[in-house]
């Protein structure tokens, strides 16, 4: 059997021409990760910095109809369930990588650079200035908005229900209304008189209702709490 000849030059040669090969693909790779690296830095930037000035030149025909929602509905959830939409500079939270790589997708197929960001949350969720669920949008004109990214978990089935009596005045009397009666139904019947009688239950009803309402607006005015319609876009935290 014939052996071929081992040409040390031609190996030496294979052996070069391979190992720049591979370093060609690791600067490729590098430069990739780079560009990418500063591009999300950029998005972190922009959501540090972002004013809700900025109007999104999308092109509407790539758009997802279903993500795209009008101030006043956003204003309506914020208000049902007591929720902050504000420039995402105020936002506390860390952005999820998953939110980040939208972005950067979303810049791609529409070819420009993202801004003006907003998010929806409660209001723990903002750095407010002194006087569960987040959900990312950008502008896009007209007071729309597009939603890009959600995270964190959903809000509790019975929030929208807690946080109804703060939705007005009208509802928070009625809610006190509400709590004095069932109060005054629980004190046993003769406590404060032999004689059972409707003038006692309503006595006693008037002095549960007192008791709750002081207390009532004792916390709106010490906590300086406000109602749903005038918080939802509000950058105080007392409000």
């Amino acid at each position: 059997m014939l052996w071929n000849k081992t040409n040390i030059e031609n190996k030496l040669q294979n052996l070069k021409s391979k190992q720049q090969r591979e370093q060609e693909i690791l600067e490729q790779v590098k430069g990739i990760l780079d560009r990418d690296s500063r591009h999300g830095q950029s998005i972190l930037s922009a959501f540090k910095g972002t004013t809700s000035e900025i109007v999104n030149n999308f092109d509407f025909e790539l758009l997802e109809t279903n993500n795209i929602f009008h101030i006043d509905q956003i204003k309506q959830i914020c208000i049902d369930y007591r929720l902050r939409f504000l420039d995402s500079r105020y936002f506390k939270g860390e952005i999820p990588q998953a939110a980040i790589s939208k972005i950067k997708r979303l810049e791609k197929l529409h070819n420009l650079q993202l801004g003006g960001f907003k998010i929806m949350a409660p209001s723990k969720m903002f750095k407010l200035k002194d006087k569960d669920d987040p959900l990312l949008f950008a502008p896009i004109g007209n007071d729309y908005f597009y939603l890009i990214h959600k995270w964190g978990n959903d809000l509790h089935p019975i929030r929208k229900i807690l946080v109804w009596p703060f939705k007005s005045i009208v509802n928070l009397a009625f809610f006190v209304l509400l709590i004095s009666y069932l109060t005054t139904i629980l004190v046993p019947h003769g406590l404060f008189s032999k004689n059972d009688s409707h003038a006692e239950f309503w006595i006693i009803f008037f002095f549960m209702f007192k008791c709750i309402a002081a207390v009532v607006i004792f916390y709106g005015f010490a906590l300086g709490k406000n109602f749903n319609p005038a918080i939802w876009n509000s950058r105080y935290n007392k409000a």
